[in-house]
């Protein structure tokens, strides 16, 4: 089974800044066992949908 989560990335219009927020947000969930699965993206925000396998319950 998988679980899911979406993150939302407000841009600021500075290219520097952005790319800083998305590689930390992009390290940050790795390490959680997550990976990206789905993106979009408008003129405002960066919508990320990420997944990994549930872990089991005991």
């Amino acid at each position: 089974m998988k679980e899911y989560q979406a993150v939302v990335v407000k841009l600021t219009r500075h290219t520097r800044e952005d790319e800083d927020t998305l590689t930390d947000l992009l390290n940050e969930r790795s390490r959680g066992g997550w990976h990206p699965a789905l993106m979009s993206q408008d003129e405002h925000r960066v919508t990320i949908l990420f997944q990994r396998d549930a872990l089991a319950e005991s």
